[in-house]
């Protein structure tokens, strides 16, 4: 059995062929050649175009479909996993009425926050288990406000991966997973809360209708098939969120397990089955994949928005066409603490694990004298690695204490500097494998199509390395207080200047 899963990044479009009898990725492709444009028509906006998604979907697909030859004709489901939190406007006639406000857009957190006032903070803590910040509700309310025009020529709204799910079926779906992500599910009665678009003044009817994560969820339609290079009839068996099917990529699914990922954005996820929440919403809970009825299971999410794009930022502007090997190879060399530069990662819009303020990326104790371009190397991957620790003391304030992190062989984590600075500054081992998002959507698929159960099919999943921390652990951990110390000065001046 062969099932194909497509990665809805906000960076690249992924696609990969996965065999389910061997527990190998036959084939995989990454579109395009150069990292997708995020516009920001004006401070704190962050936009993308749904058609362009398809557009790279397509050539992702048609690349593995060569790749895999005959075998591409046994696929039997296709999976989708997406970049969480977007919102995607589509008429009447199903085409997108704008661009999708996508995750890291900040417009809305004023209207978010209007939302939670409104809404009491113990109905948004007990029943939406998050404030509705700068989420997808608050995204759709503020549209509403601001774009009037637009928001009455609404027939639907979908996240990312729904929209590209139709695009392929014809179908306009969702999840409860993918509610939540939007803070539009009361976990307390189980259902849409009609309380929080009553609050906003949201038609229920714009939302899609809501099937399982895993199960037939729509048929590949015959002239997409064709234009795809793929046997027609194939349904779509699974979709989530970027996050959540991460964790299920390397088996996270029960309570205490966590996984890390560290693309354009960096990510701990905690699987447990309280209804957890953080008073400050600096964390965030939604529906994991293997939530339902009869099982409680959530994860516990913190997000760093500044992560792999402050890495890329500094590759296209100052490493001077050195490439991300040599980039590591430089800041390698560098001692723990980059002699004192501290890098503040957070670049890119307004960051949860701050209550939502947007304190732009900081480049503090630059000395003239001492620092090169390998330092800022260095200072960037331990910034992010930083950053990312101090998400999780929050979450270790909820009771979330993992002794190993599961994460993929990807992105930030293919530099050694990053991965070992991580276990240094969380005093945490950290397994790594080899999976990505679009392997995870395609096991997905699988579970989906009946194939066998997340544990049965991940089974096959193997280890490729341990990090544990190092003798330098030390050294990292002083780094790391000089670093909190950068911020929490940063942050009282923010708050003192309002």
């Amino acid at each position: 059995m062969k099932t194909l899963g497509l990665d809805i990044g906000s960076s690249f479009i992924k696609a990969a062929i996965y065999d389910v009898g061997s527990g190998v990725c036959i084939a995989r492709a990454q579109t395009p050649d150069q990292e997708m444009q995020i516009l920001a028509p004006r401070k704190g906006w962050a936009e993308q175009s749904p058609e362009s998604w398809w557009e790279y979907a397509v050539a992702a697909i048609r690349q593995v479909v060569r790749q895999a030859g005959k075998e591409a004709e046994e696929i039997t489901a296709i999976g989708i996993t997406y970049q969480m939190h977007g919102l995607v406007c589509v008429g009447n006639d199903g085409v997108p009425l704008r661009n999708a406000i996508i995750w890291c857009d900040s417009r809305a957190v004023e209207t978010g926050n209007r939302m939670a006032i409104k809404l009491g903070r113990e109905y948004c803590q007990e029943h939406l288990l998050n404030s509705p910040g700068n989420f997808t509700a608050a995204k759709l309310a503020w549209l509403m406000e601001n774009e009037p025009d637009v928001y009455e020529r609404i027939r639907h709204v979908m996240l990312p991966g729904d929209y590209i799910a139709y695009r392929l079926t014809g179908d306009i779906r969702t999840t409860v997973s993918g509610l939540s992500e939007g803070i539009f599910w009361d976990f307390r009665d189980r259902r849409i809360s009609d309380e929080l678009l009553e609050v906003a003044g949201i038609r229920k009817d714009l939302l899609p209708e809501c099937v399982p994560a895993f199960g037939n969820q729509g048929i590949l339609r015959y002239g997409v098939a064709v234009e795809l290079g793929l046997p027609g009839g194939i349904p779509v068996t699974y979709r989530a969120g970027d996050q959540p099917n991460n964790a299920l990529s390397l088996n996270v699914l029960r309570p205490g397990e966590v996984a890390a990922t560290a693309g354009t954005s960096g990510v701990i996820y905690a699987v447990t089955d309280q209804l957890l929440s953080d008073p400050l919403s600096r964390i965030n809970t939604f529906a994991h994949v293997n939530h339902g009825p009869d099982r409680q299971r959530l994860g516990v999410l913190l997000c760093i928005n500044g992560t792999g794009i402050l890495n890329s930022w500094l590759k296209k502007n100052v490493a001077a066409g050195e490439g991300y090997d040599e980039m590591n190879h430089m800041a390698a060399i560098i001692p723990p603490g980059s002699q004192g530069l501290v890098i503040l990662p957070f670049g890119n819009g307004a960051e949860r694990v701050l209550q939502n303020r947007d304190i732009g990326c900081r480049i503090l104790g630059l000395n003239f004298n001492i620092h090169t371009q390998a330092h800022l190397f260095r200072a960037a991957q331990e910034g992010i690695a930083f950053a990312m620790n101090y998400g999780l003391d929050i979450m270790r304030q909820h009771s979330i204490s993992p002794s190993v992190i599961r994460a993929g062989f990807a992105n930030m984590f293919l530099s050694p500097l990053f991965r070992q600075t991580l276990s240094d500054v969380t005093h945490i081992p950290t397994d790594l494998y080899d999976t990505d998002g679009a392997t995870g959507a395609a096991i997905g698929a699988a579970v989906g199509a009946g194939a066998g159960s997340p544990e049965e099919i991940l089974g096959k999943l193997k280890k490729k390395m341990m990090i544990v921390p190092s003798s330098m652990k030390g050294n990292t951990t002083d780094a790391y207080l000089l670093w909190k110390d950068f911020l929490d000065k940063e942050i009282k001046i923010q708050i003192d200047s309002l």
